[in-house]
């Protein structure tokens, strides 16, 4: 995913309203830009620090927010991106590029596609006989300041009731006798695994395990992040331990 022009070098000030960020540019106007997230941004948003940010401009000036929020500068110096709405681009683009081992791109790679009552974010296939569903989750639950740099960033950041009906219709196809893969797209520079946070919402935890049982299969890969492009960059094993425990002995 190229940013043409490329992503601009701010000061994070705060976040508000959920969707909404102040930040100061380099000359020190501060202005206001849209925070397209809808979970807690924990750990990646630190109240009452400055942080170092980037954000990304539309270049429309009719947009009541022109610029938006692409990542912040976290704990240990790492980096996550917090714009859910890149995600699925990001993992369809990889998709298509044929660089995801065991996914295979050549029957087309569809978005938003329904099954039963639910919609999936991507599926292989074409859209009117697909054989896999992917769904898409957008990682960044990395360790707080003043925890040891483990290097497993979790999902979800907060409770989140839509993620868990994604694991139960992820089991549905499964049953329905067709693929379904959980797909981590962890963005976080300093990923070396990838795991439910159990801590946060322990149903979604049990739930992942469910499926993992089920047959659902979970992938995870890390984000390279730098201000003209992001890509998926290699896959991180999955821990299923407890988030005090550190990641040797992951699952691959």
């Amino acid at each position: 995913m190229n940013f043409d022009p490329p992503l601009v070098g701010v000061t994070l000030l705060r976040r508000y309203k959920r969707f909404l960020a102040d930040v100061r540019l380099a000359d020190g106007e501060e202005i206001t830009v849209h925070c397209p997230n809808t979970g807690s941004m924990r750990f990646c948003v630190l109240p009452g620090v400055e942080q170092a940010a980037l954000i990304s401009d539309s270049g429309n000036l009719k947009r009541k927010y022109r610029h938006t929020l692409e990542a912040v500068q976290v704990a240990h110096g790492h980096w996550a991106g917090v714009n859910t709405g890149r995600t699925n681009a990001l993992v369809a683009e990889a998709l298509r590029a044929g660089r995801l081992p065991g996914l295979d791109p050549s029957g087309g790679v569809e978005r938003e596609v329904t099954f039963g009552d639910s919609r999936f974010d991507l599926a292989l296939g074409e859209r009117a006989a697909p054989h896999t569903y992917i769904e898409v989750k957008n990682v960044t639950l990395g360790p707080g300041p003043d925890d040891p740099d483990h290097g497993v960033i979790r999902f979800p950041d907060s409770v989140t009731e839509r993620g868990q009906k994604h694991l139960l219709s992820l089991m549905d196809v499964v049953r329905a006798g067709q693929r379904a893969v959980l797909f981590f797209c962890v963005q976080h520079s300093g990923a070396r695994g990838a795991g439910p946070a159990d801590h946060v919402d322990a149903r979604y935890g049990r739930l992942l395990r469910d499926a993992m049982e089920a047959g659902v299969e979970v992938r995870a890969w890390r984000t390279r992040m730098a201000p003209a492009c992001f890509e998926l960059d290699e896959e991180v094993p999955l821990t299923l331990a407890h988030p005090d425990i550190d990641i040797e002995g992951c699952r691959g």
